[in-house]
């Protein structure tokens, strides 16, 4: 019997995955203890955990390379690719928003030609081109990007709010919601035909244990 592989994303993402596993009766106990390793074995089930970057998983996905993963939805639609995304998990949710300072709330509503900073260029294009009808231009950032419209970078931000806090210190408001995001199991889809038995097993307990959880 080969292989089945999960790709998880490094950090609390990967923290509550293993929770999941553990619960649905994975034998998680060598991803539990503290090591540097990327690869872990459940030799009962035959699966291999690998620990990657959260933009990567849909690559590691898609390519086949992983069988599974579990990603935030943010991830998913920026990288755009090719999977069957099979459940939401629920867990690690926020939102995907237009933010700055509170002055910009009226003339975002009329302005065109503006600078927005975001390291979500996907999301920012699809949102302001075609669901808003402006003309922007994109400045990539790949941190901090509440610091742009304090130095005079951009207008705005897009960027993922979970309680506001960071944008509250920064002197920044949300202007307008984006979408709603959280992790997603995502399957390749070659898999899904080839290992549609044992892939489905994980799907069904993954969906009776958030029914459990639901009615406790």
């Amino acid at each position: 019997m080969r292989y089945i592989t999960i790709a998880l994303a490094k950090g609390r993402l990967a923290e509550i995955s293993i929770e999941l596993f553990e619960k649905i009766g994975l034998d998680i106990a060598e991803m539990k203890t503290k090591t540097r390793k990327l690869i872990f074995v459940d030799e009962t089930y035959k699966l291999k955990f690998v620990m990657v970057k959260a933009s990567d998983v849909p690559t590691y996905v898609e390519y086949g390379a992983a069988d599974i993963g579990i990603v935030g939805k943010d991830t998913l639609i920026e990288e755009c690719r090719n999977l069957y995304e099979m459940i939401n998990l629920k867990f690690g949710a926020c939102k995907m928003v237009v933010a700055g300072p509170e002055s910009m709330r009226e003339k975002l509503k009329v302005m065109n030609d503006f600078r927005v900073a975001t390291k979500y260029v996907r999301v920012a294009k699809d949102y302001f081109y075609h669901q808003k009808n402006k003309t922007i231009e994109i400045i990539k950032l790949n941190g901090s990007v509440e610091l742009a419209p304090l130095v005079g970078l951009s207008e705005v931000i897009v960027d993922i709010v979970e309680s506001g806090k960071t944008l509250k210190e920064n002197g920044l408001v949300v202007l307008e919601e984006i979408c709603d995001l959280s992790a997603r199991f995502v399957v390749n889809r070659v898999s899904m035909k080839m290992e549609k038995e044992r892939i489905m097993d994980i799907v069904t307990k993954l969906r009776d244990l958030q029914e459990q959880e639901g009615n406790a």
